[in-house]
């Protein structure tokens, strides 16, 4: 979407084992890029493809720190050296700028594991010839997420304990945080939805940065993310048994039917509310919200399908009342794309119940796919959907505010009410299909924004 504007993007990421085994055609652009870590010096590799659209991607090439099954950890945790791991790809990012002389005007970083490359660009490479003269924009896809380690480590990053171990540098309650050092050292800070840049302020939602944010209010900006309609617009989408579109949704009730076969449900849920929830297992999502309205559920008479994995115990609660409740309600427990997009498709309402959700980009699908999302007013999910009004016939969705089973309850009651009135619940799902959460508006967002901060004219 950036190139579409006219910008030179290059991304840079680590060589990880499923983009090495992806179906990308990989070529070798440098065989040994020297790259410090922690007072030595290490090879790297940098292999080099191109996007759909011909975006330059560089890939950071290290076997033992990116060749893992995992991008940060698996189900045992954080890998024990992702400082390693991450410092040693921020000071590649860089050091490949020189190589190569691209003569960046932004660097965009993103989340923790990006956080090290705006202290660096202030410190060690302030005069390079090639990232020196660069603003830094950082965004935070999830603040929940901070890049904590130990004070005695801070040697690894290549940063000097005397110019930034201090609570006014990375330093953090006695350890320091990376998240922290992309906040403090980046020109802009971005976060991907209005709502969440405000929520990242206060106690509630600020996980200990709320003050370091409040402090750079004035260079902290919510861009909403947006959706790749290549990848999800059901009128296109490959892993659909029917096709649909606003003025052809005969193929939804096709997929309802479709899904309900795959799941192992009950055929007569073809004639009520199938809902559907795809998601990270965990308590972030609402998980907890979802396993004590399961009871309400059955007395709506509704059916339910869960795609996720993620918490051990709640696979399990949701794997046994799956179980207790066959017909009703089907659980997959694992990541399966296409299996997501015929949720997407043959489900009436998604549930997506977040504690907090920074964008959220499952409620966007589902509204291209007319299913209606019933969601908690969080973070993205506050900004994308609007309650539907029966009366004006405005609206593309239901919310809820509290953080309640109850209230979460009742949203779902007064979805499956007009489900019932088919007219009024049609033109919900074609109010969400006519909207557009394309990367256009976004992108240009970005775009002013690295204008304002460019050192020299775009």
């Amino acid at each position: 979407a950036l190139k579409r504007y006219g910008a030179d993007v290059r991304l840079v990421l680590p060589l990880y084992t499923a983009v090495r085994h992806g179906e990308f055609a990989l070529k070798p652009l440098i065989r040994d890029l020297e790259v410090p870590l922690g007072g030595r010096t290490l090879g790297a590799g940098v292999m080099r493809t191109r996007t759909r659209s011909g975006v330059p991607v560089y890939l950071i090439e290290r076997e033992d720190l990116y060749e893992r099954p995992g991008l940060y950890g698996d189900r045992r945790g954080d890998y024990y050296d992702n400082l390693e791991r991450f410092s040693f790809f921020s000071h590649a990012a860089l050091r490949l700028a020189e190589k190569i002389d691209f003569r960046p005007h932004i660097v965009h970083c993103h989340d923790w594991q990006t956080g090290l490359a705006p202290a660096l660009i202030k410190g060690p490479y302030r005069n390079s010839p090639a990232v020196g003269g660069a603003a830094t924009v950082f965004t935070i896809h999830n603040i929940g997420y901070q890049g904590l380690f130990p004070a005695d480590r801070l040697f690894v990053t290549g940063l000097s304990e005397g110019d930034v171990f201090h609570p006014d540098g990375l330093e953090y309650w006695g350890d320091f945080s990376l998240l922290k050092s992309g906040i403090v050292y980046s020109e802009a800070i971005t976060t991907v939805s209005p709502t969440y840049a405000r929520e990242v302020r206060t106690r509630e939602y600020g996980r200990g940065m709320e003050g370091v944010l409040e402090k750079r209010r004035n260079h902290l900006h919510g861009i909403l993310n947006g959706v790749d309609y290549s990848v999800w617009n059901p009128a296109k989408d490959p892993y659909l048994p029917a096709r649909f579109s606003p003025k052809r949704l005969s193929g939804k009730a096709i997929c309802k039917k479709a899904l309900i076969h795959e799941m192992g449900l009950d055929a007569s849920l073809f004639d009520k509310p199938l809902l559907g929830m795809i998601t990270r297992l965990n308590v972030q999502k609402g998980l907890d919200l979802l396993l004590q309205t399961l009871g309400s559920l059955r007395a709506l008479d509704a059916g339910l399908v869960v795609l996720g994995v993620g918490d051990p115990g709640i696979e399990k609660s949701l794997l046994r009342l799956a179980k207790r409740r066959a017909g009703r309600m089907g659980v997959r427990i694992g990541f399966d794309e296409p299996l997501a997009h015929r949720i997407m498709a043959g489900a009436d309402a998604l549930l997506v119940p977040s504690r907090y959700e920074p964008c959220g980009l499952t409620q966007l699908y589902a509204l291209k796919y007319g299913t209606v999302p019933i969601v908690r007013a969080t973070g993205g999910l506050n900004d994308t959907i609007v309650s539907y009004n029966p009366k004006s016939g405005e609206g593309n969705g239901f919310k809820f505010d509290a953080y309640e089973a109850r209230a979460f309850t009742g949203a779902i009651r007064s979805a499956l009410r007009l489900f019932q009135e088919k007219k009024q619940w049609a033109a919900i799902g074609k109010n969400g299909m006519a909207a557009d959460f394309s990367w256009k508006k976004s992108a240009r967002r970005y775009m002013d924004l690295y204008r304002s901060l460019a050192k020299q004219p775009l």
